[in-house]
């Protein structure tokens, strides 16, 4: 079976998404229910179910959603790494219903900005409060944050960081460096996973093909190799692009049906 890494839900009843532009064919509800014949459909048996706004409500909503959908293996949740009573709000967090399913945190870095958000001491000490809790870090952030990352990493070697949507390379330019070696020297640092994910909302917005994502999945798969990288869909930030079978469809093209792939890195990591 195969274990989607990265996807997400939302009710713009219950909050807006204001980083969906208006006339946005994904500014509408997405639920648990939407995605799970998607996921059947795709062999996918298991998910994890990722934070979209940096809004304390969201995370105890989503350990819920996860308690009560079996497809649902997983949370990455938010919380302000800030707060000098961090490790506090997490253990609150895991002692809420559906709290064992919180398995990491993750933060808009992409949005922050300086550039070296990530290595401010009251983010590190954040940062090791989750380390201390047993979760893991998501990283969302653009090409020029990935030197921070590498040495927040290297700062914090109890850690294991997760690279969201591998950096979102420049596809849509054909360019890769500097990505490509910001990437690698994240990749050397041995806790740090890399996520197939997302690739398709980077490339062209007149349309891509598999040929476009290659040259980035082949640098991913050679900087963090199979068993430090997984299958991420990101549905539905991705159906203005691409469905979901699409999606799965063009990351197996791109890395071969490899199981660590889609199931054991992701199932480890997140310890699913």
């Amino acid at each position: 079976m195969t274990v989607d890494a990265h996807h997400h839900v939302w009710d713009l009843s219950v909050r807006d998404q204001d980083w969906i532009p208006e006339g946005s064919p994904i500014r509408r509800d997405f639920t648990v229910a939407d995605l799970a014949p998607e996921a059947a459909a795709a062999g996918v048996d298991r998910t994890v179910l990722v934070q979209t706004v940096t809004v304390a409500e969201e995370t105890p909503e989503f350990l819920a959603l996860a308690a009560g959908h079996d497809l649902v293996a997983g949370v990455v949740g938010w919380t302000d790494l800030t707060r000098p009573d961090v490790a506090d709000e997490l253990a609150r967090l895991r002692s809420l219903p559906g709290g064992r399913f919180l398995k990491g945190i993750r933060h808009q870095v992409q949005g922050e900005p300086d550039p070296e958000w990530l290595l401010r001491p009251d983010v590190r000490r954040g940062l090791a409060a989750v380390a201390a809790a047993g979760l893991v870090y998501d990283l969302v952030v653009l090409p020029h944050q990935l030197p921070a990352c590498a040495e927040v990493a290297a700062a914090l070697p109890e850690l294991t960081f997760v690279l969201d949507h591998v950096g979102k390379p420049p596809i849509a330019s054909g360019a890769l460096d500097p990505w490509a070696g910001d990437l690698r020297a994240l990749a050397a640092r041995p806790n740090t996973v890399g996520k197939l994910s997302g690739l398709v909302t980077e490339a062209h917005p007149d349309g891509w093909t598999v040929e476009d994502l290659r040259p980035y999945a082949d640098v991913a798969l050679a900087a963090f190799g199979p068993d430090r990288l997984m299958f991420g869909s990101d549905w539905p930030v991705c159906l203005p692009t691409a469905t979901y079978a699409e999606v799965l469809d063009a990351a197996r093209r791109l890395v071969g049906e490899d199981p660590r792939i889609f199931e054991t890195t992701a199932a480890r990591v997140y310890d699913l």
